[in-house]
């Protein structure tokens, strides 16, 4: 399965006839990104075959299991593209990893190259080679493993194992990125004496991602003690071989569910759970804040709005990946936001806040920087070019804005394939989803 990367002419970004009515559309969101990975990297150490339903397809899962096979471990599509069948790796071999532009591929794989019997080498995108991966590098060089970075705490990288992993005891700062904790927490139940890892930052972003870490361990037979904060306690033992589903992900229905806000009618998500560890699941309180409705059903939420959007102060540390879309939506607000806790997203894939300011101011907006955040004052927007810079969540939120601003244009909006491939095809369907017609 193959992406694109590059797009030759920016996508234009539809902006609605109000005369059309409102919104009245439900979307299909695949499976979560987050869990997919997580799910893969266990079922690769496991002690039995697995299967995974329900799938994320997209470029950094793709890179996963592209990186899981390098390693040893059968993957095999299904039935369904979404499915995926898994025989542990063997974990033998040198091998050579690309990581693309995903952190859960750079900051997980190192831990799996440390049990593996052989040298590794991680590379990637040019962005990937400026993303922070001391923290995960550092932590299993003091488990003893040979790690080799050029002292740069960044790719490529070069983990050289010995067939197995001593455990114990580290100090990690994980203040850039929740990653560093989650990818040392995957592997630790394979290391001889497991793993005590305790975070030494002053801030710990993300920490949702942390938790599910924590549950998709559990889930698998893995003890885990969490009951002090900022402290992580993985016993060795077995990873149980599993048939499990993938919640959708619900960071990826952000922009679709916004657009309830920004256009005005309703928004439909299928699968949202009643309960779950994705940071996703702080958006129908986010939502709600800034103008809209928000109804479970079922396992179906619904949005609504009128088109009238208010603006927030919200700290977002514990879902930073939703701030390019409440960030864009701020934009589009009748008040002033102020986002907050978000200073670690100056480490994704681009650095977000300069981006997101660079991009609003670039529309007529007001988006200023702060020391942790951006204070956002809605102006007047008009159409332009909106630069992703290879971000994929950049390119969501210029679709967002192109809900209300005629003109914007997106330059490579095939960046989206990383996590949401067909992006464009789904958010021309929303669109065409109005009260009173037919799908």
């Amino acid at each position: 399965m193959t992406h694109p990367a590059t797009d030759a002419e920016p996508w234009s970004a539809p902006t609605p006839d109000p005369r059309t009515g409102p919104l009245d559309a439900t979307v299909e969101v695949p499976g979560s990104k987050s869990l997919t990975n997580r799910y893969l990297v266990l079922a690769a150490l496991a002690d039995a075959p697995g299967v995974l339903r329900g799938a994320l397809r997209s470029r950094d899962t793709d890179l996963m299991v592209d990186a899981l096979r390098a390693l040893g471990a059968t993957v095999t599509e299904g039935a369904d593209p979404s499915e995926w069948h898994v025989v542990p790796a063997s974990l033998e071999g040198d091998a050579t990893i690309d990581c693309g532009l995903a952190g859960t591929v750079m900051r997980f794989v190192p831990a799996l190259a440390a049990l593996n019997l052989g040298t590794v080498t991680l590379d990637g995108d040019e962005g990937a080679r400026v993303r922070p991966m001391g923290p995960v590098l550092d932590g299993l060089r003091a488990l003893g493993v040979g790690v080799d970075d050029g002292g740069r705490g960044r790719l490529p990288a070069t983990v050289t194992g010995v067939g197995s992993v001593r455990g114990g005891s580290i100090d990690v700062d994980a203040s850039a990125s929740s990653q560093f904790v989650s990818g040392l927490l995957l592997a630790a139940a394979r290391f001889e004496q497991g793993l005590t890892l305790r975070h030494t930052g002053v801030t710990l972003p993300s920490l949702p991602h942390i938790d599910m870490t924590v549950a998709v361990l559990r889930e698998a037979g893995v003890e885990v003690d969490d009951s002090r904060p900022a402290i992580w306690q993985v016993r060795p033992g077995p990873v149980a071989g599993r048939d499990v589903r993938v919640e959708p992900d619900l960071s990826n229905a952000a922009p679709f569910l916004t657009a309830a806000l920004v256009v005005g009618g309703t928004v439909r998500i299928p699968g949202w759970p009643s309960a779950t560890t994705q940071p996703g699941a702080m958006l129908p309180d986010i939502l709600t804040t800034m103008g809209g409705t928000a109804v479970l059903d079922g396992d179906t939420l619904a949005v609504s709005g009128t088109g009238e959007v208010r603006g927030i102060d919200a700290d977002l540390r514990e879902c930073g990946e939703l701030a390019p879309t409440i960030a864009a939506l701020a934009a589009l607000a009748d008040s002033p936001s102020r986002l907050r806790g978000i200073a670690h997203l100056r480490g994704h894939e681009t650095d977000r806040l300069a981006a997101l300011a660079t991009e609003i101011t670039r529309l007529g907006g007001r988006a200023e920087q702060t020391s942790d955040g951006l204070v956002i004052t809605p102006r007047p927007l008009h159409g332009d070019v909106v630069r992703t810079y290879h971000d994929h969540r950049m390119a969501t939120a210029g679709a967002v804005l192109g809900l209300r601003v005629d003109g914007v244009r997106v330059e490579n909006v095939g960046t989206t394939a990383k996590t949401l491939p067909g992006f464009t095809r789904m958010w021309d369907g929303m669109l065409a989803q109005r009260a009173g017609t037919v799908s």
